[in-house]
């Protein structure tokens, strides 16, 4: 079985009823990424020890019967326009490099109150709106994925995290979401 094939409802389940653990499914997407990452480019950060801390934190909470967010556990990507204190937040241009916001924007520290595990930031368009990033279509890598919110499509079609984050604007997840066959 792997977890990385699982859709993030089928996937919460799993986690509550304790068939899986979060770091066993962290661990999977880690899998994923690293066999896929290469030819794909969906990921603008990453940090696989940071996502296994808090996959650890998630099966604390668990084991010790707290109470735990809808989406306990379960891996995300945040597309690269939203602030993160985690990591950087670049825009997918270089006049915002190694730029680190100071507190996460609303839509993450929500996520993080659900219980998602961040794994990293994912690839858009310059500025969210100007020429294609790295990214490749996961179905076809010599196709686009489509734009701005490619990572994020990318990294969910291809089996890199369940779930992830864009943001729309003139298409910005309708078509990328629809490119990689993720509607």
């Amino acid at each position: 079985m792997d977890l990385a094939d699982f859709g993030a409802t089928q996937l919460i389940g799993m986690i509550a009823n304790g068939e899986i653990t979060s770091l066993e499914l962290v661990e999977a997407c880690i899998v994923r990424i690293d066999a896929k990452e290469g030819e794909i480019g969906a990921w603008a950060h990453l940090d696989h020890d940071f996502a296994r801390k808090q996959a650890e934190a998630c099966d604390s909470l668990h084991a010790g019967g707290e109470p735990c967010g809808p989406l306990h556990g379960i891996p995300v990507g945040i597309k690269d326009i939203f602030d993160t204190d985690d990591f950087p937040t670049e825009n997918g241009t270089v006049l915002a490099a190694g730029r680190r916001p100071m507190k996460d924007c609303t839509v993450v520290s929500i996520l993080k109150s659900a219980g998602a595990v961040i794994m990293g930031k994912t690839v858009t368009t310059e500025l969210a709106m100007y020429s294609p990033g790295k990214t490749r279509n996961p179905h076809d890598a010599k196709r686009t994925p489509g734009g701005s919110s490619s990572g994020s499509a990318a990294a969910v079609a291809a089996g890199m995290v369940p779930l992830a984050i864009g943001s729309q604007t003139n298409g910005s997840v309708i078509r990328p979401a629809s490119f990689c066959g993720v509607v």
